[in-house]
């Protein structure tokens, strides 16, 4: 175990979290998952949201296992390693806000930063463009962080608070294996409470017990090795610090090998999987995402990893993120294979300027 702490805390942490995900996400689409989205907290957060009924997209309805074990595997993490410390107070309403906007963006381009990068390892050449604007989003967000935006310093919590993110997710496993409908209507289909697509991505996942073990893992190791999408790219531009970039590397190489292994690298922009082939709303709705995380400090799997430690800020801004995915469907936002939805350009435009302004306005106000 002393290996292992020290092997994930040093340089090599964020190379070999971003290896094994690389390789687990591919095998879970062998497995069952979407095309290319073997690991997409966006997409999950999406299905999540459909099977609570908060969006009624039939063909993404699924209570995915990989979101309770990110959660619950940082948890382990954490409180083996002494590092469960429950903590709030930072602002929550405005981090429930950008974990909106950030999902607006994820929904347009179809993929959060981790799938950006799993498509990119799947031949998605259409990636290329939502990375492009990935960056250009942390580039704006850096601009504001030198400005002086700050959401504040949170505070130790009492631990009950610690374990509702953990509690809410079990409850969610838990509902996934046992919850039985209310009943059905006229054609048959359930009326609640948990919801399943039986077409459409929400209907292709792996066994319940291999995603969640996927889950368990990359959430165990991404708590140690503190890997983060977002850090990876603001370190690199900020600081010219490659330590959680060379983590990128790591899952893109890994995927792209995996994928080779599997027979499931397709390239080109035609035909790929849960994509389209809108240039510009694959790049402005990653400029969005990439600015929404960057303001919120970390991409959507670092949120997670961090609610797993007891960060109720990050765990607001988790939730934020499902009721997000609900807003981008019931409101005709998210893009399909076709492109983007009716309203999907302008809720971009909008959630570009509302993550402006904040990163204009906020600030850590002066000591009493």
């Amino acid at each position: 175990m002393s290996f292992l702490a020290r092997l994930l805390t040093s340089r090599w942490g964020p190379i070999v979290t971003g290896a094994i995900v690389g390789v687990l996400a591919p095998v879970l689409v062998r497995m069952g998952n979407p095309g290319n989205m073997g690991l997409c907290v966006a997409c999950f957060s999406r299905d999540i949201a459909g099977a609570l009924g908060l969006h009624r997209a039939a063909a993404v309805q699924y209570i995915r296992p990989e979101i309770v074990g990110l959660v619950l595997g940082a948890l382990a993490a954490a409180v083996v390693f002494g590092e469960f410390k429950p903590r709030t107070g930072s602002a929550p309403l405005v981090r429930f806000l950008l974990g909106m906007f950030a999902v607006v963006g994820a929904l347009v381009f179809l993929g959060c930063p981790w799938r950006a990068y799993l498509r990119l390892g799947g031949g998605d050449w259409n990636s290329l463009f939502g990375i492009f604007g990935l960056a250009a989003g942390i580039g704006l967000g850096i601009v504001f962080l030198r400005r002086g935006f700050s959401l504040g310093r949170n505070r130790p919590a009492t631990p009950a608070l610690g374990w509702m993110m953990p509690g809410l997710m079990a409850v969610l496993l838990l509902a996934l294996l046992y919850a039985a409908p209310f009943g059905r209507d006229a054609e048959g289909a359930p009326t609640g409470p948990i919801f399943g697509s039986v077409k459409g991505p929400g209907s292709q996942h792996a066994a319940i017990w291999l995603s969640l073990g996927a889950g368990l893992l990359a959430g165990f190791l991404a708590q140690r090795s503190r890997f983060c999408t977002i850090g990876a790219l603001r370190d690199l531009m900020l600081m010219r610090d490659s330590h959680l970039f060379n983590g990128v590397v790591a899952l893109t190489v890994a995927a792209l090998a995996t994928n080779l292994m599997l027979g499931q690298f397709h390239a080109g922009f035609e035909g790929q999987p849960i994509a389209h082939t809108n240039a510009l709303w694959n790049f402005a709705g990653m400029v969005l995402s990439g600015l929404a995380f960057t303001l919120a400090g970390g991409c959507p799997g670092r949120q997670l990893i961090l609610s797993g430690e007891g960060d109720g800020d990050a765990a607001v801004f988790a939730l934020g993120m499902i009721v997000g995915t609900a807003f981008v469907h019931n409101f005709s936002v998210a893009s399909s294979g076709n492109g983007p939805g009716a309203f999907g350009p302008a809720a971009v435009v909008a959630g570009l300027i509302a993550c402006s302004v904040i990163g204009l306005v906020m600030r850590e106000p002066p000591a009493a």
